[in-house]
């Protein structure tokens, strides 16, 4: 899209995404639902991609543990499959160099996906946090990036349905794949800020723009916007609204650090949104026994920390997770300053 590719190529293109498809998603009326084919492909790649085996396999052994907060608690899980996810070199220069492991050409040979609506492949995730993981991954190798596509956000939390959730890590912030635009998505009850999200008390600041209820919540470490609207449309303007604002505030041309995270209840469409200031905390640089290595992408930063290494899991508590979540997020004065303006706009 954007350039005029060659026949062969056209066609060489074509005949790997009908190799790749285990079955296809246009419209839930004329055929399966959505998550009933994605739990198929998910029984079916268990039992022909042995490394996706694997990693399912590996989460009977993962050790979780609860850390209490001030005002909020957090769930370390200690996963070593996911050491090359957390380790991802996700500088620009040296994405263009190394082979991207979402494009095509790239996928292993016994994987397989779900064509959805001729534009995006969806994966099942070889490293999974979750009893069930996807990766929604877009044909074409492009760079991650939301503003235009969190339609397409919104559209999968429709057709998922009310007890999925899906998410983004912003390229400089959670994505293991920055040069390649791609979702995922996991059942929910997974994460603490599914609960956080619903308690009243934690609401500060609420204003309502275009019918969509905008506010911020108190006393969870990090700055985390919630917006809930009926109408997707309107969920969606905001939200470009909110980026905008950001860009503004930081004096950005590119895409303002974040994560978010979609989820609807009934005729409910909520985004929740992690701004960001920094990918990893200066921990995760530090050599020897000071070297942390934590890389909070989406499902860190929605409670669940992601420990590949065992004594980070073993030593990590209250005082250290406080101060990742500070040193990543953004601050919470150039936020208001954002919100203030979208507010005034």
């Amino acid at each position: 899209m954007g350039m005029d590719i060659p026949p062969g190529q056209k066609e060489d293109g074509e005949s790997i995404v009908k190799e790749k498809t285990y079955a296809t998603f246009d419209d839930a009326e004329r055929g399966k639902r959505l998550l009933e084919l994605c739990l198929e492909l998910l029984s079916e790649q268990k039992k022909t991609w042995p490394d996706l085996r694997r990693g399912y396999e590996s989460l009977k052994d993962i050790r979780e543990r609860e850390i209490s907060c001030r005002g909020f608690s957090v769930r370390l899980q200690h996963n070593p499959e996911r050491i090359k996810n957390t380790l991802a070199d996700i500088a620009q220069k040296n994405a263009n160099e190394r082979r991207c492991f979402l494009c095509l050409e790239h996928l292993p040979e016994s994987q397989k996906g779900l064509l959805y609506r001729s534009k995006y492949l969806i994966l099942c995730n070889p490293r999974p946090i979750f009893p069930a993981h996807f990766t929604v991954s877009h044909l074409e190798h492009r760079s991650q990036a939301i503003a235009e596509e969190i339609r397409t956000l919104l559209r999968l939390l429709a057709e998922f349905g009310s007890r999925w959730t899906v998410f983004y890590n912003g390229p400089k912030c959670g994505a293991s794949a920055p040069g390649h635009l791609h979702f995922q998505t996991a059942p929910l009850g997974q994460m603490p800020i599914e609960r956080e999200i619903c308690e009243e008390k934690r609401f500060t600041e609420p204003s309502r723009i275009s019918g969509v209820l905008l506010y911020r919540l108190r006393d969870l470490g990090r700055e985390v916007v919630v917006m809930e609207g009926d109408d997707p449309v309107a969920v969606e303007e905001v939200f470009k609204g909110l980026l905008n604002a950001l860009r503004r505030v930081l004096f950005l041309d590119e895409e303002p650090m974040m994560n978010v995270a979609g989820f609807r209840e009934g005729e409910k469409w909520r985004l929740v949104i992690f701004p960001r200031r920094k990918h990893r905390p200066d921990a995760f640089f530090r050599e020897g026994d000071a070297r942390v290595v934590v890389s909070p992408g989406l499902i860190d930063m929605g409670g669940v920390l992601i420990t590949p290494v065992e004594k980070d899991f073993e030593r990590l508590n209250a005082a250290t997770v406080e101060g990742i979540y500070a040193e990543v997020s953004l601050e919470p004065r150039i936020l208001k300053e954002a919100i203030e303006r979208l507010d005034k706009s």
